[in-house]
C-alpha cells in the first residue's frame, strides 16, 4: 500500500512549460545565428593580413546577436508557465 502512493506521489511534471521551451530554441538559434555569423575572414596564407575580420558583421553584429540570445535564454528560464493573465 505504501509503494503505490509513492509511485502516485512521483508523478513527473516538467518544470518548464510550452512557452519556456520556445523562447529557448529561439534563443539557441539566436545563439547559433551569432557564431556563424562570427566565422570566417581568415587568412590561408599567415604572411597576408586580411582586414575582413574587423568589418561590421564580426565585429558588431554577431556578438550583439549572440548576447541578445543569452538574453532570451535568461528570459525564458525566468518565464513562468503557470501564470494567468487577469
Amino acid at each position: 500500500m505504501g509503494e503505490k502512493k509513492r509511485k502516485e506521489a512521483s508523478s513527473s511534471v516538467f518544470v518548464f512549460g510550452k512557452k519556456n521551451y520556445k523562447f529557448m530554441f529561439i534563443g539557441l538559434a539566436c545563439i547559433a545565428l551569432g557564431f556563424i555569423l562570427m566565422s570566417g575572414g581568415g587568412s590561408d596564407d599567415p604572411n597576408v593580413f586580411n582586414s575582413e575580420i574587423f568589418n561590421f558583421r564580426r565585429i558588431r553584429l554577431a556578438p550583439t546577436l549572440v548576447l541578445i540570445g543569452f538574453g532570451i535564454q535568461i528570459y525564458a528560464i525566468l518565464l513562468n508557465p503557470n501564470k494567468t493573465n487577469d
